[in-house]
């Protein structure tokens, strides 16, 4: 699974952003330019179908997107991120998935889910800055998959090994698009040396 963080744009925006110093404003700004830039590599293997195409020249038989799109940004830190994919994805449908993190068991717990009904023939992109542990991403797939989503793919700004590797055993098959690979997590289970706290620092709630 490839990350971006070498290149040249993506290294500059992730360096800007993790800054103690970065103030809101700013975080989100490149936070936004990061995904956008990630919407090109997540969506490079989507399924197409053939179209005929007529040109002020001449007709052709193109191409188009052979399922609809769902993004689903876990709030409240994937809002921030998915504005972006919905700027570049402007025909998408926008899910919701609501999580809050128990500080001492580290899990996830649900309060909101919102999901259209074509999700089981869509195209399924969960959007979360950060992949830690995995539990918030583990969840939602499992959550969506037995809502018959089919075509999942996952994508984040900061990933550690550990959340990778806990996602990956979970559900082999959803697709993993990454803009860093960190070092680990600490004790908290918080990624070094990751951002902070994304939805905090997206919304200045520090």
């Amino acid at each position: 699974m490839p990350d971006f963080q070498n290149h040249p744009l993506v290294a500059d925006r992730l360096a800007r952003l993790r800054s103690a110093t970065c103030p809101p404003r700013d975080f989100r700004h490149y936070v936004s330019d990061i995904a956008r830039l990630l919407v090109l590599p997540a969506t490079a293997n989507l399924a197409t179908k053939e179209t005929e195409v007529t040109t002020p020249l001449t007709s052709m038989t193109g191409l188009e997107l052979a399922r609809p799109i769902v993004l689903v940004p876990i709030l409240r830190a994937g809002l921030g991120f998915s504005e972006a994919f919905l700027q570049m994805l402007p025909e998408a449908t926008v899910a919701h998935y609501g999580m809050n993190r128990n500080e001492e068991s580290l899990q996830p717990e649900v309060y909101l889910e919102r999901f259209p009904d074509h999700i089981a023939g869509a195209e399924v992109f969960v959007l979360d800055p950060m992949l830690a542990t995995g539990g918030s991403a583990i969840t939602a797939i499992d959550g969506l998959k037995k809502r018959g989503a089919k075509h999942l793919h996952f994508v984040c700004l900061v990933a550690s090994p550990e959340g990778i590797k806990s996602l990956e055993e979970s559900h082999p098959d959803v697709i993993i698009t990454v803009a860093a690979i960190d070092e680990g997590l600490n004790e908290q289970g918080y990624i070094v040396p990751g951002l902070g706290d994304a939805g905090d620092r997206i919304f200045g709630t520090l």
